[in-house]
């Protein structure tokens, strides 16, 4: 069942107090079992949390055409782990979503 767009600001406050830095040595399990979804730092996390939340396929899957939500891939797992990075995350069960933090604009 969908929610209604009038709860959407209460899902998005949930969503963004839920919303984390985390260390990849903390994610690393996660991305093991294969729940570790990535996103671009071009799309808003939250957003994206949001629209998985109501299972809003359409635009799940332009996103994911666009290469803009994927999987975590090796390649990546690796250079987080090299670098100790760390990432916004934010739950969306079964997967975790993780976003590189953006850099700081001077």
């Amino acid at each position: 069942m969908q929610t209604k767009p009038e709860n959407d600001t209460d899902l998005r406050i949930k969503v963004n107090r839920e919303t984390a830095r985390l260390p990849w040595s903390e994610l690393e399990k996660h991305f093991a079992q294969g729940n570790v979804v990535f996103v671009t730092s071009d799309l808003d996390l939250v957003e994206v949390a949001v629209r998985i939340s109501h299972d809003d396929k359409a635009t799940i899957v332009q996103w994911m055409a666009e290469r803009k939500v994927m999987k975590a891939s090796d390649q990546q797992a690796q250079s987080w782990q090299q670098a100790d990075a760390t990432l916004w995350a934010v739950v969306v069960s079964p997967f975790i979503l993780v976003q590189e933090e953006k850099p700081a604009v001077h």
